[in-house]
């Protein structure tokens, strides 16, 4: 009789639950590794196992196209990061600490124009990357994409992370640096330096001009605005690129071609 894949995990429990008294504990759990695997390998690995890699390769490229598409849809336009609290860019942890005093000192609106412009930057840089990701997908070899079907959830994400990483950097860095000027976030930054200065409180704005420092100021200020926005903006990628893939793994409805359905299964 031939065993399928679907049938492994009861007859693996069948065997632990027929397992003399005696059995010692290294064999209760490998029987237990052995059937967690099987159940954790999901219908969608299966669904692509069976395929010429050429087949395989050519589902996840198109998958990851897809994917990739969709994130910098959902996150390249206004509000598309200042809306989403998954990847909304926050005030850097000291430069809050400091925010918070000047929100409670009447000047929240400031601190708000500040956070909003730093996600406006993300905002406008993400549509300039789609080239990048492109390449990345041209460059997946026959093994990377078999080590992706079978991978975890985020298999691709981290593909990409791997291979994008650095060429995202290097293309997002300058486009932030311009577009936070573009945004006003300069001007934001050192009108809420200059108000909780001016407001008797001089301290607080030399702590602002300490912990946060100026935008373009690289030598004399530990926080980088550019770097820190830019680390932000490829986070929030990364992370919305994740839910893309979980969504084409898990999702059959998700898998919107012939070559997804082939693939991952549904069709």
């Amino acid at each position: 009789m031939r065993i399928r894949p679907r049938h492994l995990p009861c007859l693996i429990l069948l065997a632990v639950v027929t397992l003399p008294v005696a059995a010692s504990g290294t064999q209760f759990k490998d029987l237990l590794n052995k059937a967690k695997q099987a159940t954790h390998l999901s219908d969608n690995s299966r669904a692509g196992a069976n395929l010429p890699t050429s087949d395989i390769a050519a589902g996840l490229k198109e998958a990851l196209a897809k994917g990739t598409t969709n994130a910098i849809n959902s996150l390249g336009r206004n509000n598309g990061f200042w809306n989403n609290p998954k990847v909304r860019i926050p005030l850097p942890g000291k430069l809050e600490q400091v925010a918070s005093l000047a929100r409670k000192m009447g000047m929240g609106a400031k601190v708000d124009a500040f956070e909003l412009s730093l996600n406006r930057a993300a905002e406008k840089a993400v549509p300039q990357v789609a080239d990048i990701f492109g390449d990345a997908i041209r460059k997946m070899t026959l093994s990377d994409a078999r080590g992706i079907l079978g991978g975890g959830d985020h298999a691709a994400t981290d593909y990409f992370r791997r291979v994008a990483g650095p060429a995202l950097t290097a293309r997002i860095r300058p486009i932030v640096d311009k577009a936070t000027n573009s945004v006003g976030a300069t001007e934001k930054y050192k009108a809420l330096t200059a108000s909780t200065g001016g407001v008797g409180g001089g301290a607080l704005g030399g702590m602002l001009g300490a912990l946060g420092g100026h935008h373009g100021s690289k030598s004399s200020s530990p926080l980088d605005l550019d770097d820190y926005v830019t680390n932000k903006t490829i986070d929030g990628l990364f992370t919305t690129i994740g839910e893309q893939e979980k969504s084409i793994r898990d999702n059959p409805a998700a898998r919107s071609t012939d070559l997804l359905k082939k693939v991952f299964g549904g069709g």
